[in-house]
């Protein structure tokens, strides 16, 4: 190739990147060039019931799934709230967080990503601040409340010994995990926030995108005070998963208040629907869902990292 040639040739190049980059129906093809978890927006991860952001800055609730999102081009922030309060107790402090975020850098929105009893974390804080929501996720969201609430808490005597101890351990995670809120820890009030009863409650007040028929789906963008919010949700229905997992044999105890109802050992499949339903039985269980424990899921199973980077292109595709 001549000097000549070689100029024409990049001039050309230069033209088509500029053409591309004007014309907003040709703009997306540069997301082919970007890592597929850049998002618009920063990705926050919440966690559920007795869960935690990480153990002593060692074990992440999401396991390898925040690092591995940063790695393809995402901004990630693991909110820590409360692992045993209401449903709104936990999305004040989630708000909280997202308001420190918003100040020290300069973000405007946030991509919402709750599991368990995350999911309705989540949705309280679109609720609430619909201007600092672009989207909201929920993996296995304890949207209609947990058979497994409901028993525990019929059978849970205020006080009693169960109640103490439980309660305790409790304690002792939100202080492993520096929650400042520790002792407002409580096993009684996370239940009760988690049953069937409680779930309806706080349903009838954060009511958006919530399905349009018992077990179906809502809208995939629904807005809250005329901010458009984009809705999506996930979960699985195995049990037990591997049989080196120490938490299948209790989840697999678990799953049997749920008699014929596909779940996933704590959250039953149709309680886990809102928003677009992606898919709602995943071979996973509870704690395969976050890549737990320690990535010990089925040998079959999807991986559950892939899964996250997955979704962070969804929002990357809907431009959030």
């Amino acid at each position: 190739m001549t000097f000549r040639s070689a100029r024409l040739a990049c001039s050309a190049l230069a033209a088509t990147a500029a053409l591309v980059c004007a014309a907003p129906a040709q703009a997306q093809l540069l997301n082919l060039f970007t890592k597929p978890a850049k998002t618009k927006h920063p990705i926050v991860l919440v966690h559920g019931f007795i869960g935690f952001d990480n153990i002593a800055g060692v074990v992440n609730y999401f396991y390898d799934i925040p690092g591995n999102l940063r790695k393809e081009g995402a901004t990630v922030y693991i909110a820590s709230v409360n692992p045993s309060q209401t449903t709104e107790f936990r999305g004040e402090e989630l708000i909280q967080q997202m308001k420190q975020w918003a100040a020290a850098d300069g973000v405007t929105k946030f991509n919402l990503i709750g599991h368990s009893h995350g999911g309705p974390t989540v949705r309280y804080a679109a609720g609430t601040v619909p201007q600092m929501v672009a989207s909201v996720s929920t993996m296995a969201g304890t949207h209609f409340g947990s058979k497994v609430a409901d028993v525990v808490l019929a059978g849970t005597t205020p006080g009693g010994g169960f109640d103490q101890t439980a309660t305790a351990g409790l304690k002792l995670i939100s202080w492993l995990t520096g929650n400042k809120t520790t002792s407002d820890t409580d096993l009684l009030t996370a239940l009760k926030a988690l049953s069937s009863e409680g779930s309806a409650a706080f349903n009838a007040k954060f009511p958006t995108a919530a399905p349009t028929t018992p077990c179906g789906q809502g809208p995939e963008q629904a807005s809250i005070r005329g901010n458009a919010i984009r809705w999506y949700s996930f979960s699985g229905t195995a049990v037990k998963t591997n049989g080196w997992d120490v938490s299948d044999p209790i989840l697999a105890g678990t799953a049997t208040y749920f008699g014929d109802e596909a779940n996933d050992g704590l959250v039953g499949r149709c309680s886990s629907r809102w928003g677009k339903v992606i898919r709602d039985n995943y071979p996973w269980n509870h704690l395969d869902e976050i890549n737990q424990v320690l990535g010990a899921i089925g040998k079959d199973a999807p991986d559950p990292v892939a899964f996250y980077v997955q979704h962070a292109n969804r929002l990357k595709w809907a431009g959030l």
